[in-house]
């Protein structure tokens, strides 16, 4: 963790086809007014509050140090994969109920904005997954994941079988309906449903979670985050599909290669104090010492 410095320029996306948006972005466009704290618009959150932008994420995100992003994780998640240039600090409001990335709900924008302009919060360095999908013909894709990297069987019934190495040795063959290599923050999403572990933060490591494995043996399995993940499809004629955080989709067939590493990218994610990742999991998954 570390503590934030001063803002020059504030972003603000939201996610503008859910129900509450609109009134949430007024509502922090007004807040910022008052605060007299400067900030940017993305070109579809400026008209729910009667403004005009033409700036993408990552327009955005070349303008601003700090981007308020109202939605929920899968906004958060939409967002950095669209940015293209450096990821500057990410400040969620949830509309709903409690994300595990964002900060404050919507009920609560007075105080998003005053901890933004007191810069009383704390930024949490979540890393990133480099992913290099080679096929066949040369041509690579290289895509980067803050929750996780799966390859799936897809809409087929039939098991894709899939050969996994680490740092180019065996590891084992799944024979499974895909496979989830997961960060420390995608820990709690995909990976979490089909059994793997949760890991704080900072631990340092990935989890590679099976998806309902025919072998009974196969679980998940935590590995260094300085480990090389190689994935390839194991049985001749298959083809199975990879998907970036839920949000970018490839065909993967054998002869193709799929590997994984930490990016030298990373998210600052703003926190709150009070509200550390241990409280946040007390709360999203009811667990003892939770009040809600």
């Amino acid at each position: 963790m570390e503590f934030a410095a001063p803002l020059k320029m504030i972003g603000l996306i939201a996610h503008a086809e859910k129900a509450d948006a609109g009134g949430v972005v007024r509502e922090i466009v007004s807040e910022l007014e008052r605060n007299a704290l400067p900030f940017l618009l993305h070109k579809n959150t400026a008209p729910l509050a009667g403004l005009t932008s033409d700036l993408d994420e990552s327009s955005l995100a070349e303008h601003c140090e700090l981007l308020v992003v109202v939605g929920g994780d899968g906004t958060i998640l939409r967002v950095v994969q669209r940015i293209k240039c450096h990821l500057p600090i990410i400040f969620g409001i949830n509309i709903g109920a409690l994300g595990f990335l964002t900060c404050l709900g919507s009920s609560e924008i007075r105080r998003a904005v005053e901890c933004i302009q007191r810069a009383d919060y704390v930024l949490s360095r979540r890393a990133l997954l480099r992913a290099v999908l080679t096929q066949t013909s040369g041509d690579a894709s290289t895509l980067f994941a803050l929750n996780d990297v799966v390859v799936s069987r897809g809409e087929r019934s039939q098991l894709v079988q899939m050969r996994v190495t680490l740092g180019g040795i065996p590891l084992t063959d799944y024979n499974a309906d895909g496979l989830v290599v997961a960060t420390p923050t995608g820990c709690t999403a995909y990976s979490l449903s089909a059994g793997g572990p949760i890991l704080m933060p900072d631990s340092g490591g990935f989890v590679i979670t099976p998806i309902c494995p025919h072998v009974l043996t196969n679980r998940s399995v935590v590995v260094s985050d300085s480990s090389v993940v190689e994935i390839q499809v194991a049985k001749p004629g298959q083809v199975a599909f990879v998907s970036v955080d839920a949000q970018s989709w490839f065909p993967m067939s054998g002869g193709d290669s799929l590997r994984l590493e930490k990016s030298d990218r990373f998210l600052p994610l703003a926190m709150l104090p009070e509200r550390p990742f241990t409280e946040v999991l007390r709360r999203k998954l009811k667990w003892t010492g939770s009040n809600l």
